[in-house]
């Protein structure tokens, strides 16, 4: 893995498509925060209550930003920044919001090519070298997100995107001590945590737990996530997305990842993708049909380093009336720093 780090749903998407129920061992505290800003973008999933069993996650391929029901505006500097454009067809903004939506350029998706191209991307992870974190140590993450969602007001729908925003988060290696910093938590949260670690809230050491041959490891992923999504390919997919996205994978971990992703039905190649700060690369990519939306990871296309990700909304969903539109952006990520550093507060910066 370089150095460098999926979306809620309009009402009517079926409570079992894509969540896991809450349950009696939740997520940490600070990681439920994080997927929650996930989830709420789109109001397309309810909690399915009925099985207890752990909540999922979603770092940015996992169902987009969950956004308040506060109105947000959509600065000019984030339609150039993340090279996205607004569309006219976006959805009903109301004036308030400040804006348009997040849209972009629907490329084509080609299956053609993805496993060499997944192959190429592993061979570069695994030749990458990163740090391993001291037992007093943290893994910094640093990420500028942004998103869309559905927003209701007096009963009207509408769709508004969120202006991009910072990112921080610091977790020891066990994963039982950690911080957060994000657009709801300006002064931080911690993430500390009695919980023991596992595959949808992985920590550092957890990671050395799993797996390194693909085969292996994408059984696992399968067994560990079978009866959620919207079905098992697509939720590996997102699984394995999200350990790229909000975790620190060992360069032998990360090349098995892609190697089990390479392995995945549906998935495609897309030439051209933007990252949220606007960082042109190609994506490795699933569309899922059940809800329109293509989940992509987006890499330089010279190091074949791991950029960010992002969900496009590609063919509209029934299930929102038709209020988001093909093109829009659900979600989208960049990483901009992914160390080690000595201490909670710590940044990239400071170790340099």
């Amino acid at each position: 893995m370089n150095a460098s780090p999926s979306q809620p749903r309009p009402a009517g998407r079926p409570e079992t498509d894509g969540l896991r129920p809450t349950a009696e061992r939740d997520l940490p505290a600070g990681r439920h925060e994080f997927h929650k800003e996930q989830l709420m973008a789109r109001i397309h999933e309810d909690l399915d209550s009925a099985t207890p069993r752990p909540a999922r996650r979603n770092p940015f391929l996992r169902r987009a930003i969950l956004l308040p029901a506060a109105a947000f505006a959509l600065t000019g500097a984030i339609v150039a920044v993340a090279a996205l454009s607004p569309g006219s067809d976006s959805g009903q903004v109301a004036a308030s919001d400040g804006g348009p939506v997040l849209t972009t350029t629907v490329g084509v998706a080609d299956p053609k090519g993805v496993v060499q191209l997944l192959d190429r991307i592993s061979l570069a992870a695994q030749e990458t070298t990163v740090p391993k974190p001291g037992a007093s140590q943290f893994v910094y993450i640093e990420s500028k997100v942004a998103g869309t969602n559905i927003r209701v007001d007096k009963g009207k729908s509408s769709v508004v995107s969120e202006a991009l925003n910072t990112r921080r988060s610091w977790k020891s290696p066990d994963g039982h001590r950690g911080w957060l910093i994000d657009k709801q938590h300006k002064d931080g949260i911690t993430l500390d945590t009695d919980e023991a670690a596992y595959l949808n809230a992985p920590s550092y050491d957890y990671l050395n737990t799993l797996p390194t041959d693909p085969d292996a490891l994408l059984k696992k992923i399968y067994a560990e996530t079978a009866g959620h999504g919207p079905g098992p390919d697509a939720e590996a997919f997102v699984t394995i997305g999200d350990l790229l996205v909000e975790s620190y994978p060992s360069p032998q971990l990360a090349a098995a990842l892609y190697k089990a992703a390479a392995k995945i039905p549906g998935v495609a190649q897309v030439d051209d993708a933007v990252d949220a700060v606007g960082r042109h690369g190609v994506a490795v990519a699933r569309f899922e049909p059940k809800t329109g939306v293509r989940s992509e990871w987006i890499f330089d296309k010279s190091s074949l380093a791991f950029l960010g990700a992002r969900a496009v909304q590609v063919e509209a969903d029934p299930a929102d009336g038709g209020l988001i539109k093909p093109g829009t952006v659900i979600s989208t990520s960049a990483v901009t720093a992914r160390t080690v550093v000595d201490g909670i507060k710590q940044t990239a910066a400071h170790q340099a």
